[in-house]
């Protein structure tokens, strides 16, 4: 096999004999090499075949900045979870997943545990990926021994949610693309920026635009629970113009989906919009 990309000394992006891209992995493995050498194949402890499109260069990009035993835990996981679910996960899980993973584990090690917004809903309405999603907790403890809480879980049986290759029908397809893609005008429009569909921070709004379509095809009501208001301005005075923009949105799923956008929503929705915008505005901001 020869070698097409190095990514770190120990990952390498390949091609096997039948021109399908691979990510391989051991110890040392590119260490002084270069695309053009072949694999040393007696130092390889992993290999990943990736076959969605732009799968592999997303995975390129990320470990660039994270560990590799993130994608290994992921994988772990996403083989476990196959298993359980009985379904076939989208290859780009392992991107997500490990991003994921990785930025989750660097909280709990700091003691930053966050509340995610949406678990009651998925806890209700994605039985078997959060029972899933549980399990995997486990396995996390087992291979770092940090012991993650509910709202983890609930955040991973999202990716898995997500990931699947389900066969929906044609309609309730397009009408997430069309959803997800008239709101991401919205964002555009209002902060008048063209995002950087590139970036991680595009792929995380992304992931979580697609999940809220998906409750919103399947009629799946939020709980209305009891917001604290405080945090809720809080969130409406520190971000104005994503507030703002959420605002709009929320206009939007009232008038062609008959769906009223609860304070939850609207917050996360907010933190969201900012996230993806503010790191726009710093990397076209001029330097001095």
């Amino acid at each position: 096999m020869e070698i097409s990309k190095v990514i770190n000394n120990n990952v390498v992006l390949t091609h096997d004999d039948q021109g399908k891209e691979l990510v391989v992995m051991g110890r040392g493995l590119a260490f002084k090499k270069r695309p053009g050498d072949q694999v040393d194949t007696g130092l390889v402890e992993k290999t990943f075949v990736l076959e969605g499109e732009g799968v592999s260069a997303k995975l390129a990009e990320l470990l660039a900045d994270v560990s590799e035993k993130y994608l290994v835990l992921s994988e772990k996981i996403m083989t476990m979870a196959a298993m359980k679910l009985g379904v076939k996960l989208d290859d780009y899980l392992y991107v997500a997943l490990t991003d994921h993973l990785s930025f989750a584990i660097t909280r709990y090690k700091q003691g930053i545990k966050l509340q995610n917004a949406l678990a009651w809903e998925i806890k209700k309405y994605y039985r078997k990926e959060y029972q899933t999603a549980l399990e995997a907790l486990t396995i996390i403890e087992e291979e770092t021994g940090i012991m993650m809480d509910e709202n983890e879980a609930a955040s991973i049986a999202m990716h898995l949610v997500n990931s699947q290759v389900s066969g929906e029908g044609l309609e309730s397809i397009t009408k997430v693309v069309t959803t997800v893609n008239d709101i991401l005008t919205i964002v555009k429009y209002h902060f008048n920026v063209t995002l950087d569909e590139e970036s991680m921070n595009y792929e995380r709004f992304l992931t979580h635009l697609r999940f809220f379509a998906w409750r919103l095809m399947k009629k799946e009501q939020t709980v209305e629970e009891q917001t604290d208001d405080f945090f809720y301005q809080q969130v409406e005075r520190q971000y104005p113009q994503a507030f703002e923009c959420s605002g709009k949105i929320a206009v939007y799923i009232q008038k062609e989906l008959n769906w009223t956008l609860s304070k939850d929503e609207r917050i996360y929705l907010t933190l969201h919009i900012h996230r993806v915008t503010s790191r726009h505005a710093m990397q076209h901001s001029p330097r001095g």
